[in-house]
């Protein structure tokens, strides 16, 4: 019970993580010590299907290892759908203090995550590049306005979901910048069961698709996958930094103005601009205590550096 509950706490985690538009919920899977272990067990879900459909139950719920991904699942909804309020009402009323925090929670992650690289060469420096100029990318696009038909949330959902199993990849920042981030976060809250249903069958086919590819990468190019999943890290602290100036700002579901494109700023200048207390004491204490819940995280999962990734 021990072992289920302390992966249910991580499912928890996942699902908080994955509410913040630039926090993955990959990244705590990863910093956790159930990154492996969730690929492996989501890219077995094709071979399971088939057990089942030959009346091999058992089988199949060990080949997918179901109570994993159930009791992971279970946290993973029960932090979405008791937090997704808490949240979103702290980025609007505590947005510094609650940046902050994920800022220190992911630059420390991007630590442990290169730490693990058994050998540095020319190529794993340019996939750490690259993920760190495509997770950039990601976080200055300018964001689309798909529809809210069946097709586009499927679409939505099968590319969200890829995101949210990559470290430094948030899932939630994706939906935001295919303009749907508001609809399925309104649909969460009011339990919009036809939108919802629509959503979880494109998150089901593209994190089955998508798993088996990340495992294979894993497997036959550890490093270099490694690589750039520290750029994908370290890109996407350009989105998380505390200190913002809003350019432009987009109208949500309800008619509230939501920021859209913002600028980083240093503290200083954020006071000059903005007239407001950077709270730069509580930022750096929220930064703090993230690192130390990460590195707290990684000391409970009983995790070493070599084997935080096991070739599968």
């Amino acid at each position: 019970m021990k072992k289920y509950f302390l992966l249910y706490a991580k499912g928890i985690a996942m699902g908080a993580a994955d509410v913040v538009p630039g926090v993955s919920g990959g990244t705590v899977a990863f910093i956790t010590g159930i990154y492996d272990e969730l690929l492996r067990s989501i890219s077995s879900i094709p071979v399971a299907l088939g057990l089942l459909l030959r009346g091999r139950i058992v089988d199949a719920w060990k080949a997918a290892n179901a109570t994993f991904l159930l009791v992971l699942l279970l946290g993973i909804m029960t932090s979405v759908l008791s937090l997704a309020r808490l949240i979103t009402y702290l980025l609007v009323e505590q947005p510094i203090p609650v940046w902050s925090f994920f800022f220190g929670l992911v630059l420390v992650s991007s630590h442990l995550v290169v730490r693990e690289i058994q050998r540095w060469n020319w190529a794993r420096g340019v996939s750490l590049v690259l993920g760190a100029a495509f997770a950039y990318w990601i976080t200055v696009a300018v964001p689309l306005q798909l529809g809210n038909d069946p097709l586009s949330l499927f679409f939505a959902g099968a590319i969200a979901i890829c995101a949210m199993i990559l470290p430094g990849v948030s899932g939630s920042f994706i939906l935001v910048l295919l303009g749907l981030y508001s609809f399925v976060l309104t649909a969460v809250k009011g339990l919009d069961i036809s939108v919802l249903l629509i959503f979880a069958s494109g998150c089901l086919v593209g994190i089955v698709s998508f798993a088996g590819v990340l495992r294979w990468l894993l497997a036959r190019w550890r490093d270099l996958t490694l690589a750039f999943l520290t750029g994908l890290m370290i890109g996407s602290l350009n989105k998380i930094w505390p200190w913002k100036e809003t350019l432009t700002w987009r109208t949500d579901s309800h008619g509230a103005q939501m920021p859209l494109l913002q600028t980083n700023l240093w503290p200083e200048h954020f006071a000059k601009v903005s007239g407001q207390d950077p709270q730069l004491l509580l930022a750096i204490a929220l930064a703090i205590t993230g690192v130390v819940l990460v590195l707290g995280l990684e000391w409970l999962a009983g995790r070493s550096p070599q084997n935080a990734v096991d070739n599968p």
